[in-house]
């Protein structure tokens, strides 16, 4: 028996395809505010969630909610302007249908962006952060139920979610393009609340760099398919507690990813030109 969410899975990955001007070899996911941010130079397609089916849509300012596809640096890249969270109501499984169709579209390699509130008093607000690993506080797995067996195996190994390989490259390409580059692990929770002053203690304690409402999902989804993950994370604020005197908005996030869109758009292609 076909599991139906391949059902869903496979039409909608078939009408995308349709859609494209080319087979792509990467995709790039970018997060909160960064759709606007990053800006796309040259030829390509644009291709709006609406005109696939079954795709879950955004609810959250900040995402775009549509694709761009066409070559950057030499490569031919899938662009996903925004995601959508656990938190909107959706399902774990519409979380990561974007990253499940990267996997049946053929795409080998899958950069995934966020933005996220620094848990390390090492980190300012601006600063783009390799992510090293993930904790994930979110309560769910994309592969909990039956597996998805075309895609992946019952149990991945998850000890190398963040491809050593495209981490080091990231390293190299920030260095010589003169692009400060930290390190740190991302924590993902439920959302959409910001955290607790206790809470953000209790995860500094247990070693989260950063916290933030997404990505972890799709890298699990992505890595269980086989997909080379890199991910790169940009600090829009600190979290709570960190400043005491500090308050959360998410406008304050999607300034901050605008003020720094310019910076992760030249690492980003520098890196996409390498791989």
């Amino acid at each position: 028996m076909v599991d139906t969410r391949m059902e869903k899975l496979n039409k909608a990955a078939v009408t995308l395809s349709g859609k494209l001007p080319n087979v792509p070899e990467i995709a790039l996911v970018l997060g909160s505010g960064l759709s606007q941010a990053f800006g796309i130079s040259g030829e390509g397609v644009t291709i709006p969630w609406s005109d696939i089916p079954g795709f879950p849509l955004p609810t959250v300012a900040g995402h775009a909610g549509e694709f761009w596809a066409g070559d950057v640096g030499g490569k031919q890249l899938l662009l996903q302007r925004g995601r959508t969270h656990y938190y909107e109501g959706y399902s774990v499984d519409d979380v990561v249908f974007a990253t499940r169709l990267f996997a049946l579209l053929g795409i080998k390699t899958l950069i995934v962006t966020n933005a996220s509130g620094a848990i390390n008093r090492d980190f300012s607000a601006g600063d783009l952060v390799l992510i090293t690993d993930h904790i994930n506080m979110l309560g769910t797995n994309p592969l909990r139920g039956a597996n998805l067996d075309d895609l992946g195996p019952r149990f991945p190994d998850m000890s190398a979610a963040y491809s050593p390989r495209l981490c080091a490259l990231a390293k190299k390409e920030a260095a010589s393009t003169g692009i400060a580059l930290k390190e740190g692990v991302y924590l993902a929770t439920l959302g959409p609340s910001y955290e607790s002053p206790a809470e953000i203690r209790a995860f500094r304690a247990l070693g989260a760099d950063l916290v933030g409402m997404s990505t972890v999902p799709e890298v699990i989804a992505a890595h269980h398919a086989g997909i080379e993950v890199l991910g790169i994370s940009c600090a829009t604020n600190l979290a709570a507690g960190v400043d005491p005197a500090a308050t959360l908005s998410h406008e304050e996030v999607i300034e901050t990813t605008k003020r720094v869109g310019d910076t992760m758009r030249k690492l980003l292609v520098a890196v996409i030109e390498h791989i």
